[in-house]
């Protein structure tokens, strides 16, 4: 069976919950996961899918505050034992009004991620300029996840070392923009996710998105590109475990 590792999901059911999804992934030959925080509530998600122990499925955690945790009151992070800091970042699609506080906790968080020497997961929305800016001043290395910006930023953000994932999106029939981009990665900097439970992927659009339809994703993907799914599936799991530092 092709093997696939979904490099962003997000678990905010019960712990049962999640065993269902995660075992639906392994049935699908979603072998690795990257469990993605952000919140309180996501970022207890990350440790039930840690906690479900399903056969043949490898979880990654990653814990962080993202973009709309400004002014709240942030519990402790434990960073033992977890793979990445995110996920992090900038959006003003949103909330341009909270841009100084984003900035100063995007900040905060690649330091956290540079002490401990480990790659970040990035979330980047109508904020090109001001997450260049902070890269370039707080040199890190990782993801840019769920990519939707453009062309000419995605080769910024190349030049700059990090990997680029695709999401359910670049399936959207709207998203030329994406599919672009995703078309200009090279092989080597390619990543898959699913976002979930957010943004299901054609024919699926509609549903609770989760780690199995990463699948429908790699499908479009390899399609789009010319490549075998087999071999899309090897390289993007490839380059996840280079960017985690696994063999």
């Amino acid at each position: 069976m092709t093997e696939f590792f979904d490099t962003h999901a997000h678990f905010e059911g019960s712990l049962e919950e999640t065993r269902s999804v995660l075992s639906r992934a392994a049935s699908a030959g979603v072998t690795r996961i990257m469990a993605v925080g952000g919140s309180d509530s996501l970022n207890n998600g990350v440790n039930l899918a840690a906690q479900a122990g399903v056969p043949g499925l490898k979880i990654w955690k990653c814990l962080g505050w993202d973009r709309d945790q400004v002014g709240k009151f942030l519990s402790p992070i434990n960073y033992d034992g977890i793979s990445a800091v995110g996920e992090i970042g900038l959006d003003y699609h949103y909330s341009p009004e909270t841009r100084k506080a984003q900035l100063d906790l995007f900040a905060a968080q690649l330091d956290v991620a540079q002490a401990g020497n480990l790659p970040v997961v990035i979330h980047t929305r109508d904020a090109d300029d001001d997450t260049l800016g902070v890269l370039k001043e707080i040199p890190s290395r990782g993801i840019i996840h769920c990519f939707t910006e453009s062309v000419g930023f995605c080769r910024k953000l190349l030049d700059l070392g990090f990997m680029i994932s695709i999401s359910g999106i670049v399936t959207f029939r709207a998203a030329d923009n994406v599919r672009a981009a995703a078309l200009s990665v090279p092989d080597d900097r390619l990543l898959i996710e699913t976002d979930s439970p957010f943004l299901a992927p054609a024919p699926l659009r509609g549903k609770v998105n989760e780690p199995s339809f990463v699948v429908n994703t790699a499908k479009f993907l390899a399609e789009l590109r010319g490549i075998s799914l087999e071999d899309l599936a090897a390289t993007t799991t490839q380059n996840a475990l280079n960017v985690l530092g696994e063999k």
